[in-house]
């Protein structure tokens, strides 16, 4: 999961640092996350892990850290298999 997080944020993130050299906790709007790339990051990441953001998951914590997105995903995830 954190490898296809990681080419997404590359391949749609428009950030100024090499994706590579991002730690998993670290802030990714402080690295350069615009919140045009987030929303584009999140139709990434649905089509990649067949999901749907819920609006209580649509916020700036849920995409703070590549940490928190594959928590977020997760959740998601889970939510699903119990629903």
């Amino acid at each position: 999961m954190n490898e296809t997080i990681r080419a997404l944020l590359g391949k749609v993130g428009g950030l100024p640092v090499a994706v590579e050299t991002i730690e998993d906790n670290a802030d990714l709007y402080a690295v350069g996350l615009s919140s045009f790339a987030s929303v584009q990051l999140m139709l990434g990441l649905e089509d990649s892990f067949d999901i749907e953001f819920p609006d209580h998951l649509l916020n700036r914590k849920s995409f703070a850290s590549i940490q928190a997105i594959e928590t977020t995903v997760q959740t998601i995830l889970g939510e699903r298999k119990v629903a």
